[in-house]
């Protein structure tokens, strides 16, 4: 355990162990989007098909992350994390040969699974390895290195693609990979693994399927509509399998995924207010791009440069967030991180068709760094309210509850946005400018709503508080 290991070496040993498998997980899924119309022509695919690569990794992703707390306990997580990096560059190196486009999904959405496996196990070693006053700042580099990979990804995409072709975005993960597993073999600590415990069979199937169809639903609810029979059924077998889930794992002594974390109100309040930042965050980072593209005809590349400064600003500020964490404890980092979210949804409401790239830039780099005043702090109370033996587990829920709400933030903002464009382009009538004029309407209408569901986080910070003075209370009376 991190207590037998020495001193300030041994902390920075685990964070670069964690910090390299994050970070090339995390930037997989960034690097490929400028890549698409290389893998259509190549492998003369239809777009629906490429664009399984994005779906299906994330669908994969989401549905192995409910069992990351038992096969944690069950093996240890440096037997799962060093797997899970195993597989995944593995899988990343079968991409580079893949030889239909069929072969190639198949192969990501592999890669996705043990990507589902290394994002929530990093999380649970902080909680794992870490001595407790020191896990705010480890838990602001684990931040770190969930966003530098989309600050360069999508930059460091369209430069391999174009110089050395679209196989060079897997290869990528063949060094990083190879040295992150050498690190973890050698930095990690030895952890015992918990005893044994017996397999849930039915609550393994019917957390698959049902993460599997909700996760779909949401992901593809824009292509299939929320009416059709596709989404319908899947949302109500996903739900009924969801509450069937969720009954038998409460009824278990020794449960695939302990919900018992939900009796902490202080990390289920942290996740609510982690749902409402997610879904900020995919707000902007699904509009812009579409803003910039589709109505302002800009380049991915150019884009990906537009949107290169707030990530820097966003990776800037989580070791401060970290340090900050320490001195001022959560509430003022999140009540900050939340106004300036809000503040700056509010100004991207107005956004209008002649919008500078200068004034995107500005306030999307306002957006990222509320992010990142809000993000760690609000991931680090829920998770520290947890007693070590289940972080594991509430690191599952967390990523899990997460994913989904990532997928559902998608499938609502691009249903929301295409209805009220449509209704913005009728009203302007046959104009040339009418399409774009009224997609541009349509991205206000999003970011307006955007700023609606960053407010209702402000009474759920201040819940957050009062919690925390009560359990400081009791503490002290209890000392």
């Amino acid at each position: 355990m991190a207590h037998s290991a020495s001193g300030k070496s041994a902390f920075w040993f685990i964070i670069l162990s964690i910090f390299f498998g994050n970070f090339m997980s995390i930037l997989s899924s960034t690097t490929i989007n400028v890549a698409f119309p290389i893998f259509l022509k190549d492998f003369h695919a239809e777009l629906g098909e490429v664009q399984w690569m994005i779906t299906g990794f994330l669908l994969a992703t989401g549905i192995v992350a409910p069992v990351v707390g038992y096969f944690g306990d069950r093996w240890s997580y440096k037997r799962v994390y060093i797997g899970a990096l195993t597989g995944f560059t593995l899988f990343s190196v079968l991409c580079t040969v893949a030889w239909s486009i069929e072969s190639l999904v198949s192969f990501r959405i592999m890669q996705g699974v043990f990507s589902g496996l290394i994002i929530p196990t990093t999380m649970t070693m902080i909680y794992q390895f870490i001595e407790k006053e020191r896990q705010a700042f480890a838990m602001s580099l684990w931040s770190l290195s969930s966003m530098l990979a989309p600050a360069f990804g999508p930059t460091l995409g369209g430069w391999l693609t174009e110089y050395f072709g679209w196989q060079s975005l897997f290869l990528l993960n063949l060094p990083i990979g190879i040295t992150a597993i050498a690190v973890a073999f050698k930095c990690l600590p030895y952890q015992r693994a918990f005893r044994s415990k017996s397999f849930d069979l039915p609550g393994f199937i019917t957390v698959l399927i049902s993460s599997s169809l909700l996760i779909l639903s949401f992901s593809e609810v824009n292509h299939w509509g929320w009416t059709s029979w596709k989404t319908l059924t899947c949302l109500l077998v996903g739900a009924s399998t969801l509450t069937y889930f969720i009954r038998r794992e409460l009824s278990l002594e020794e449960p695939l995924l302990n919900l018992s974390v939900f009796q902490s109100s202080r990390f289920t309040y942290s996740l609510l207010i982690n749902c409402i930042i997610t879904a900020s965050l995919y707000s902007g980072t699904f509009l812009i791009p579409v803003f910039l593209q589709d109505i302002q005809q800009s380049t991915p590349l150019h884009t990906a440069l537009v949107l290169l400064p707030g990530s820097l600003v966003m990776a800037l500020f989580s070791p401060i967030v970290g340090k900050l964490y320490s001195r001022i404890g959560p509430f003022w980092l999140i009540m900050s991180g939340i106004a300036l979210l809000i503040v700056s949804n509010l100004e991207l409401s107005h956004i209008t068709l002649q919008a500078s790239h200068t004034y995107v830039a500005a306030w999307m780099t306002l957006r990222y760094v509320g992010i990142a005043l809000a993000f760690m702090p609000v991931m680090n109370a829920g998770m520290s309210s947890i007693p070590k033996e289940k972080s594991g587990h509430a690191s599952s829920v967390t990523n899990w509850v997460r994913q989904a709400t990532g997928a559902l933030s998608i499938g609502v903002f691009s249903s929301m946005l295409a209805a009220r464009s449509l209704t913005h382009q009728n009203e302007l009538g046959g104009s040339s400018l009418a399409r774009e004029m009224g997609m541009t309407l349509g991205v206000q209408d999003v970011f307006m709503t955007a700023t609606v569901i960053c407010v209702a986080a402000i009474p759920l910070t201040f819940i957050l508080k009062e919690r925390r003075s009560k359990q400081k209370l009791v503490a002290e009376q209890s000392g």
